[in-house]
Formats: structure tokens, sequence, C-alpha cells
């Protein structure tokens, strides 16, 4: 089964998101990116169509934009 794919800057506004998330969805479902320790992902984040973060994008491809943190081109 395919995982869903929560990305995240570690901002105040993401950790929350990511708690929340984490509440509802079980860890083993999901892989957590902080693209602030993990730059390398930010290609697969912009290709996902993530636009800002925190961001879901779900097994089937959508992006779900979580409130609003930081554009990506500010990470």
């Amino acid at each position: 089964m395919a995982k869903s794919t929560f990305y995240h800057a570690g901002c105040p506004v993401c950790v929350n998101a990511e708690e929340e998330l984490l509440r509802l969805i079980d860890k083993s479902e999901v892989d957590i990116i902080h693209l602030g320790e993990s730059k390398d992902r930010m290609a697969d984040a912009e290709k996902a169509g993530v636009k800002s973060v925190p961001a879901l994008v779900t097994p089937t491809g959508n992006v779900l934009h979580i409130n609003f943190g930081a554009s990506l081109e500010d990470v």
C-alpha cells in the first residue's frame, strides 16, 4: 500500500500540523519529510505539486496544503 508524504519546514505551524496529522494517521502510513533538513527532497515536493508547507501528498497524488507556514521558495 502506498504511503502519504507530509512535507514541512519545522516551523511552529508545521510542527503543530504534523502532531495533529499523526493523531489521525498512523505513523507507518506517512513519510515525514522536513525540507529544512532534507533539501535534497525539495525537487520531489515540487514535482508532486507542493506549493507551500505544511502539505500532505496522498497516495493518489492529491496535494493537501494545510494552513500556511511557508512557500517552498522560502524554505
